[in-house]
């Protein structure tokens, strides 16, 4: 399978001897990286530890992989902006499956507009970057501050994070998409995976065009 489209497990739901029996049969020299997503921690400590002994687990991200694909041009590089440190397990997320592809990128934890100074670094670091991916919840103001002081590809990733009226998520993403900032792309509610997957497409084209 190419690194440019993966298919990762989706953990949630799986049992620990699913999860196991997986890992146990990625084992080998020759066998492809794999990524594991939304897996919890006690599925992924009641596994046996030589079926899980090959893999590295982030347990903010709930993402397990035992190897990376090739790395790649590093100028072929994403931003990750959360607007709060209660979004990093989706920021984390994206960050671990950009890596996971062979793609830099850094995160820029709490850049949300309840301080606007904090903002205020955001656009100085944009052009060191192909792709921008936001991660915000509650009213996700971030995603339009972005998407107005930016050219590149905004990737927008409403998180579950708020109280009461957030609906889990659903405001955000209902504020996402109701941007006045054109262009904006935006994913699945805390699918910091399916934003990083957007942004290697995207990146993957960007690579074809500099070989032509």
């Amino acid at each position: 399978m190419r690194a440019d489209l993966l298919d990762a497990v989706f953990s949630e739901g799986r049992s620990v001897d699913d999860i196991g029996k997986l890992m146990a049969s990625s084992n080998s020299k020759d066998s492809d990286p794999v990524l594991f997503t939304r897996l919890s921690e006690d599925v992924f400590d009641g596994i046996l530890f030589e079926e899980r002994s090959s893999f590295y687990y982030d347990r903010i991200a709930r993402t397990a992989c035992n190897k990376l694909w090739p790395s790649r041009d590093p100028e072929l590089s994403v931003a990750v902006i959360s607007a709060g440190l209660c979004d990093a397990f989706v920021a984390q997320e994206a960050s671990i499956t950009l890596k996971f592809l062979g793609f830099s990128n850094k995160v820029y934890s709490d850049c949300g507009v309840d301080d606007f100074s904090k903002f205020n670094l955001v656009p100085r670091i944009l052009d060191n970057y192909k792709v921008v991916i936001v991660v915000a919840g509650l009213d996700a103001a971030l995603a339009t501050l972005v998407g107005s002081v930016s050219e590149k590809p905004v990737i927008c990733v409403p998180t579950s994070v708020g109280y009461g009226v957030s609906r889990h998520g659903e405001s955000a993403l209902a504020s996402m998409l109701l941007s006045c900032a054109p262009g904006l792309a935006v994913v699945n509610i805390d699918n910091g995976y399916g934003a990083a997957c957007m942004a290697a497409r995207i990146l993957n084209l960007l690579d074809g065009r500099k070989e032509d």
